[in-house]
């Protein structure tokens, strides 16, 4: 009988060995894959809301370097934060990118992040990351009032963003308030002013603009004289520019600086899901998008993007950084629940 039980033992044992060796393998059993020389390896599936070329780019890059696949599933903010969060530790999701920081806050308030490593925080400055390193900023971009040079001067345009909610300026002005872009700058403004203060802006809003569908839908208005100034974020109007020009020819941006809420700078976030299959890749994903190779597809592509991290500086046609003035706002700390809810509320939404 003894016999017997060593018997079975050694069987179970090499069992155990033996799926242990496949579970490393594949990484799909395993919380890492690596390769034989210690690098990432194997496959991660990234939920993508931000803009797609821009995270294909930064994926060619990372495969071509690294050899791991990688998936995209392609969604907009809140489409995709609301995902992560019904599909909870079940998500097929390594790693999450948004345009917007506030879909990076449900994710983490939902307890789903990972923490960022150390290598890839220490890449990206403290005013472009949450205080709580739960994830990081992996691009940033400003907020502007693009408006129509033949209707306004310079000495027009108002100081404030808050001005536009004063009655000088009703059927004067336009923004695409279903976008997670505007709902951020709206976030923003509720962390900088408070509550009350944020429902009587949009109060003001609500009597004076006029709602567009998308940035790029909002600045063509004004190029077309429809409207006097969008609220819209800075690289709308580059990005036009860098083509044809067709939609932006008529207006020019004004950046608010000052630390006004109009100045706000809006990160873009990405961070690596606690339920993923293949921590090592994601977290080397991450790594990578915040490093200089990563950066530098910001400063040199077509997104007209803020690059955030690494030290490198932003395309020679933006404004650089510093330059805007923004306000100190940090993004763990934007809340969309609330800015729909008052949004709602104000029949804005």
């Amino acid at each position: 009988m003894k016999i017997r039980n060593n018997a079975l033992a050694g069987i179970a044992l090499a069992a155990t060995a033996a799926l242990g060796l496949a579970a490393c393998g594949s990484g799909t059993s395993s919380g890492s894959t690596t390769g034989a020389d210690g690098k990432p390896a194997g496959e991660i599936t990234v939920y993508n809301a931000q803009h797609e070329s821009l995270t294909k780019e930064w994926v060619d890059a990372f495969t071509a370097e690294t050899g791991v696949k990688v998936t995209l599933r392609q969604g907009d903010d809140t489409e995709m934060s609301n995902q992560i969060v019904q599909e909870g530790a079940a998500s097929r999701a390594d790693v999450f990118l948004t345009e917007n920081s506030p879909a990076m806050a449900q994710v983490e308030n939902a307890g789903l992040f990972a923490d960022v490593d150390q290598a890839t925080v220490d890449q990206v400055p403290a005013a472009f990351r949450p205080s709580t390193n739960k994830w990081t900023g992996i691009a940033a971009r400003s907020t502007v009032l693009v408006y129509d040079k033949a209707k306004l001067s310079d000495d027009k345009v108002p100081a404030s963003m808050l001005d536009l909610a004063k009655p000088e300026w009703k059927g004067k002005w336009a923004a695409s308030p279903s976008g997670a872009d505007f709902q951020a700058i709206v976030s923003a403004l509720l962390e900088l002013k408070g509550e009350a203060a944020t429902e009587e802006w949009l109060k003001g809003m609500k009597e004076n603009f006029k709602a567009y569908k998308g940035n790029s839908t909002a600045m063509k208005a004004v190029n077309a004289g429809e409207v006097d100034a969008a609220l819209i974020y800075h690289y709308y109007y580059y990005g036009d520019q860098a083509k044809t020009g067709e939609n932006s020819k008529n207006v020019t941006p004004h950046y608010f600086k000052n630390q006004d809420p109009g100045a706000f700078v809006s990160v873009s976030g990405g961070g690596v899901l606690k339920s993923s299959k293949n921590t090592a890749a994601a977290q080397a994903f991450l790594k990578f998008i915040t490093g200089k190779t990563g950066q530098e597809v910001l400063q040199k592509g077509t997104s007209f993007e803020y690059p955030v991290g690494s030290k490198v500086p932003a395309n020679d046609k933006l404004v650089p950084l510093p330059e805007l003035q923004a306000p100190t706002v940090d993004p763990a700390k934007l809340n969309s629940a609330k800015v729909t809810e008052l949004m709602t509320k104000a029949g804005l939404l």
